[in-house]
């Protein structure tokens, strides 16, 4: 079976208030829409202390920052276009 991905979103105030809510909306239909919920987890992170560049994503061990809406779907083919 292949290895689990974990992807945590960062939730604190600043992050937040910079438009994660549309982001984590957008990496759960993503993750639907492409077979990819049994794969890959998700969840909400506590603040990672890169609040000036913001908002930030971690998948495993590498961090994203300034992840934004207009952002995210290239992130995201470029992390999991190859699981798909």
């Amino acid at each position: 079976m292949a290895q689990r991905i974990e992807m945590q979103i960062c939730l604190g105030s600043s992050c937040f208030s910079r438009g994660n809510r549309d982001v984590v909306a957008f990496i759960r239909e993503y993750l639907k829409r492409n077979h990819l919920e049994d794969r890959i987890i998700f969840k909400g992170a506590r603040c990672m202390d890169l609040c000036s560049k913001g908002p930030n994503l971690r998948i495993n061990d590498k961090i994203i920052e300034e992840v934004t809406l207009s952002k995210i779907e290239g992130i995201l083919e470029k992390e999991f276009g190859n699981i798909k």
